[in-house]
């Protein structure tokens, strides 16, 4: 998803306060090159995902567009996934039963082993991958440098998982969502965290309008 879209949900999150290096804000590029998306398309890899251009996903080696935009760095997350349909890979993993199913009786054996299904399916499912191309997803990143603020341009849950260990891996920061309960608690102090999670959401309009 874009961040230039008309309309986007994002989710913001603050660098946990610790000591940056100075040296990394130098090393922003060789980072980002060295954790860059990987294509699959010529392999049968279920997923691939790592930085590429904000402005072109094409770009994982930021020679058209550096990340660098004044005070912002500016990259996105692409991830790219195979999916076989349900009704597919069933369709196909009967038709290989059946094939193998049909050698045995002409061996004069009547029954496949649990084993022997499980090797048929993986190996249905892995033809199917190598035959489908894979889907890319590309979510916009704008880290905020002056305020330690970083915005990303999705609201999945499975796919902020993967961003915050990336981002950490690439840059070893570590970020904290600025959700209401962490906004409250940054102001609030440590010392108010047990009254901050007693509290119970008030109802201020019964029925309905």
């Amino acid at each position: 998803m874009g961040i230039m879209s008309a309309s986007v949900g994002l989710t913001r999150y603050r660098i946990v306060e610790q000591d940056i290096p100075t040296n990394l804000w130098s090393e922003i590029d060789d980072r980002l090159k060295r954790n860059a998306f990987r294509d699959i398309d010529a392999s049968a890899e279920e997923r691939s995902f790592g930085w590429v251009s904000f402005d072109n996903m094409l770009d994982p080696d930021f020679a058209l567009c550096p990340p660098e935009k004044g005070a912002y760095l500016a990259f996105t997350l692409r991830l790219d996934t195979r999916r076989v349909p349900p009704a597919v890979l069933k369709k196909h993993v009967q038709i290989a039963m059946n094939a193998a199913m049909q050698a045995m009786r002409e061996q004069g054996k009547r029954f496949l082993a649990k084993e022997q299904k499980e090797e048929i399916r993986d190996q249905v499912a892995l033809r199917l991958r190598a035959r489908s191309l894979p889907i890319p997803a590309c979510f916009d990143v704008v880290w905020e440098t002056t305020q330690g603020v970083v915005s990303i341009a999705s609201t999945q849950s499975k796919l902020l998982e993967l961003f915050e260990e990336l981002f950490t891996h690439t840059f070893g920061l570590h970020l904290e969502p600025m959700t209401p309960y962490f906004l409250a608690l940054r102001h609030l102090g440590q010392e108010q965290r047990a009254e901050l999670e007693s509290f119970t959401p008030t109802i201020f309009v019964e029925g309905a309008l």
